[in-house]
């Protein structure tokens, strides 16, 4: 049988994990309106409803790891809320490489499978975890974090609520080696060779 990422257990505790979203500690600033109307936008309640997860709803898992995000970026009406929402699908043997979110924590659910995660503290302290089905991990602040489907044959669903409507996302491999900084620049940081930078950039590029 075909691996379907929500099925009525998972939408419900989806639920369960949006309506406890609320309590992660904010860090945006503080707004003195109930909400932030964009210019033209109308207050109703499709301006306060995010569609944009449905396609989650009896869909098969991806064959590459993905994240789909809730942010104010999509979802408008998050602005000044202090909150934000993502799910996170992992296919097989799959990983969310190192990265890290500047303006806020992160809280993790497990919904489905293992996962292997961990984070990096300010004194270079690695903390790691195997989380199953229905375990929470947090990830703080700023610090450099990953999560890992080790699993070589079942995939893992989880769920992320962040303090901020916009918490960012820096991404390592991207951000080291995607962004232009010079190759020579970069093998003298990692104490290696031009040519083993190329190789590592060529491996970044997406498979047309």
């Amino acid at each position: 049988m075909a691996f379907t990422i929500c099925n009525k257990h998972a939408i419900l505790l989806l639920l369960v994990a949006m309506a406890t979203s609320h309590i992660a500690h904010a860090s945006d600033p503080d707004i003195i309106s109930d909400f932030i109307l964009p210019p033209n936008a109308t207050a109703d309640g499709n301006f306060f409803t995010f569609t944009g997860m449905r396609t989650l709803v009896g869909a098969h898992l991806p064959t590459t790891f993905k994240v789909i995000k809730a942010t104010k970026a999509e979802f408008l009406a998050l602005d000044g809320q202090s909150v934000s929402y993502a799910v996170l699908l992992f296919p097989s043997a799959s990983v969310n490489p190192p990265h890290t979110h500047p303006r806020s924590a992160e809280l993790l659910f497990l919904l489905s499978g293992s996962l292997q995660v961990g984070f990096v503290d300010t004194t270079n302290k690695l903390y790691t975890q195997t989380l199953q089905a229905g375990d929470m991990f947090v990830f703080p602040k700023g610090l450099l974090h990953f999560q890992y489907n080790n699993d070589a044959k079942n995939p893992a669903l989880a769920i992320s609520v962040f303090g901020s409507a916009s918490a960012g996302t820096v991404s390592v491999p991207s951000t080291v080696f995607s962004t232009g900084i010079d190759d020579g620049i970069l093998a003298k940081s990692f104490k290696t060779d031009v040519a083993t930078v190329e190789k590592i950039k060529a491996g970044l590029v997406p498979k047309p």
